[in-house]
């Protein structure tokens, strides 16, 4: 067994550890088990954001893509900084709602805003879609990051159902106490790792950061260019804005806030967020230094540039240590976008859609049954294959960004829009960003003679779409069934 294997599977063998015990003495009711109890101080809520900011999109995505895009990769750095701008003024908000009215579940918020069960079940079909998609990103990243790191010993799929159980059973033993214990060992990991990659790659390759980038550009001239089509700049602050404006709709980092212990932690974390942008730049100059020391990587392939990299550098150990930290970066997403899928499956299609009086005990049985089997759905579709994880982000991005219209107008001190407005509006920009991502043809289609907007992301028309229709309905019917003032949320 090589050195590699075993750190890995202590580092494995330790999450699950650290996942069971953060159960402690607590009664896991449905409010502990989901939100723990809205006991978090501002750093355990970092911590539960930080998940998502460094997830195997960051660890593996954002090296890939500077590896095959080159410049555009840089969005992820911008659009993080612009969400938590906007989160320091509407977190807060959206904590004291859901603590007002012991919201639990994602959907809670909007069934609750607009006092509709049926709106709550139609946000709750878009939310598992998005975090279908998020969840498959983080098992598929584990399971590269295990193959590789283990260099060929420990199988893709064989990693992928071991992640897979591990987060099952630390969920449902201790729910997001388990994810939080975790991310307090991931997060000093991996940010020391991250730095020390960043820096040393470049300069062991090149000599130094200004040296690497004057040889990329002189075997690839033009690469470290914004392109003129494609991933243009259309493409690159479209996709900024929306992908900032549905940031904080990520059901899993979204009740992250519930778990909050007051609304200053929340604005707290907002505060601090941004310094941990900083700590991506680094997985960037990792890709970049990837370029001519590990070339021909193409397509889904290019999200091996770090650990291919890697390998060739360091011993086997220390590739053991990436490897470890990688399963980290895949756990505490993964976990938190299971707990978040099961609690709304159970809370908010179950109860809103079948069972009203449902109990809180039958709920948290439902939700726990369901938690094993959304994770078995990921499992198939990851072991299928699929788009770069860049893209899988995108696409989940896009399709809960179509949620923002409902939610901004329900933080307005005089709510404009009804459950009416909210339905027409998803189901309008959900049903053209259907159509532009399954067709394939894009808005080059739909405008042929408009190339200036061809590049825009697709998401972002859908969103506008979407946009009009909630202002057009909600003023049709304006005097039909309007938000009680009472559920307005105070600043």
């Amino acid at each position: 067994m090589s050195s590699a294997l075993l750190v890995i599977a202590f580092f494995l063998a330790f999450a699950l550890f650290v996942g069971i015990r953060a159960k402690g003495g607590r009664t896991m009711n449905l409010e502990q088990w989901s939100v723990g109890g809205r006991g978090f101080g501002t750093v355990l809520v970092f911590l539960l954001m930080a998940g998502e900011s460094f997830s195997t999109t960051i660890f593996l995505g954002a090296s890939g893509w500077a590896y095959s895009k080159g410049p555009p990769v840089f969005y992820i750095l911008a659009y993080g900084c612009l969400a938590y701008l906007l989160g320091y003024w509407i977190l807060p908000r959206v904590w004291r709602y859901a603590t007002a009215h012991k919201l639990v579940s994602f959907s809670d918020y909007f069934a609750s805003k607009y006092d509709s069960r049926a709106l709550g079940v139609l946000v709750s079909l878009v939310a598992v879609l998005g975090m279908a998609s998020l969840l498959i990103i983080q098992l598929r990243g584990l399971g590269i990051i295990v193959s590789e790191a283990s260099y060929g010993s420990i199988s893709e799929p064989v990693a992928v159902w071991g992640g897979a159980l591990a987060m099952v059973c630390y969920i449902l033993v201790s729910g997001i106490h388990g994810s939080a214990s975790i991310a307090i060992f991931k997060d000093i990991l991996i940010v020391s790792l991250a730095v020390f990659l960043g820096v040393y790659l470049p300069l062991h390759y090149y000599g130094g950061f200004g040296a690497m980038f004057q040889a990329i550009e002189t075997a690839h001239p033009g690469f470290l260019q914004m392109p003129a089509e494609g991933l243009n700049l259309s493409w690159y602050n479209s996709t900024i804005l929306l992908t900032m404006l549905g940031y904080f709709l990520y059901p899993h980092v979204f009740i992250s806030v519930y778990s909050a212990s007051s609304a200053k932690a929340v604005r707290r974390n907002a505060v601090v967020m941004p310094i941990y942008q900083l700590v991506i730049a680094f997985m960037f100059l990792v890709g970049f230094a990837a370029i001519l020391k590990v070339p021909g990587l193409e397509g889904a392939d290019s999200d091996l540039a770090l650990l291919r990299l890697a390998k060739q550098t360091f011993d086997p150990w220390f590739i053991g240590v990436i490897g470890g930290a990688g399963i980290l970066t895949a756990l505490v997403p993964g976990s938190t976008i299971l707990l978040s899928a099961s609690t709304l499956i159970a809370k908010n299609v179950y109860q809103q859609g079948f069972a009203p009086h449902a109990t809180e005990r039958q709920i948290t049985l439902i939700a726990k049954s369901v938690l094993p089997l959304f994770g078995l759905a990921a499992v198939y579709f990851v072991l299928r294959g699929g788009a770069t994880f860049v893209a899988l982000a995108l696409f989940a991005s896009s399709l809960l960004t179509q949620l923002f219209p409902s939610f901004f107008f329900s933080l307005l001190p005089r709510q404009f829009g009804n459950k009416y407005a909210a339905f027409a509006g998803i189901l309008a920009g959900g049903s053209v960003l259907g159509h532009l991502t399954l067709s394939g043809k894009g808005l080059a289609a739909w405008l042929p003679g408009w190339p200036a907007v061809h590049s825009l992301n697709a998401g972002l028309v859908a969103l506008a779409v979407n946009l009009a229709v909630f202002v057009i309905v909600g003023a049709l019917t304006r005097n039909r069934t309007m938000m009680p003032a009472a559920q307005a949320v105070s600043s």
